[in-house]
């Protein structure tokens, strides 16, 4: 079998969804409602059409994502005083604790699976990988 970028991709994908599961098990939450909590985390004040171009999400798909963050007190939406029909969006105080495991987590994952490269090596992996996504951009 010819060996690909989506073939890795994939599997890597595959295994940090079944790596993160686990540990999000603890709260209720899947993988693909963290990734919201740590575009909002790092983006405090942000609207929901910047998380969901952010994470390349459809638009059905990002709005019940966040309203799954709000219903379970994850998230909260304020009303924009600059645009009265726009809101803002900010992490309660149970998100901000969800935001520094998902880091935590996050973080340890991609020490664990990049261990084996040099620092060099790394930061080349992800600038690579970086500018293969701001092709597609």
């Amino acid at each position: 079998m010819n060996k690909s970028l989506a073939y890795y991709v994939s599997i890597l994908r595959r295994e940090f969804v079944s790596s993160c599961n686990h540990q999000l098990q603890l709260y209720d939450l899947s993988v693909g409602l963290v990734y919201p909590i740590l575009y909002i985390g790092n983006h405090p004040g942000c609207s929901p059409k910047n998380v969901i171009l952010a994470l390349h999400m459809d638009w059905g798909q990002g709005q019940r994502s966040l309203d799954k963050l709000e219903a379970r007190g994850l998230l909260r939406k304020e009303k924009n005083p600059e645009d009265r029909r726009a809101y803002l969006l900010y992490l309660t105080d149970q998100g901000q604790e969800i935001f520094q495991k998902s880091r935590e987590m996050t973080a340890a994952w991609d020490e664990e699976q990049l261990a084996i490269l040099t620092d060099e090596e790394q930061r080349l992996l992800l600038q690579l990988l970086q500018k293969v996504l701001k092709k597609e951009q």
